[in-house]
């Protein structure tokens, strides 16, 4: 049963990068970790305000991946406990205030 208790994990893991805005994808540097490496990126245009669509968020194994969600499921914790609700909002406008300024950048881009 071991195997299907790491599917199931693997499961949960995706949930819980796809409530971030993230997905599992292909490692560039996967080589560091002899093949074993999870990466992953922004799964859409608006999940994340990145600067480059293909960087990696993350990069490690599995088990590092699940100390790393760990710790940012409790930074967002910390944060809401600390500055309140709407710290919350202020952190979505913020990410939108960055969409809307690449979104700029393309289209100043493209009239040129």
């Amino acid at each position: 049963m071991s195997g299907f208790e790491a599917i199931l994990k693997i499961r949960r893991l995706e949930r819980e990068c796809d409530e971030l805005g993230l997905m599992f994808c292909q490692s560039k540097h996967g080589s560091y970790y002899g093949g074993d490496a999870v990466a992953l990126k922004p799964k859409d245009q608006d999940s994340l305000p990145v600067y480059s669509r293909d960087a990696e968020v993350f990069l490690g194994t599995i088990e590092q991946l699940s100390e790393w969600l760990r710790g940012v499921q409790w930074a967002r914790q910390y944060d809401r406990m600390v500055f309140g609700v709407k710290h919350d909002r202020t952190r979505e406008r913020k990410e939108q205030d960055e969409r809307n300024r690449q979104l700029m950048t393309m289209i100043k881009g493209e009239e040129k």
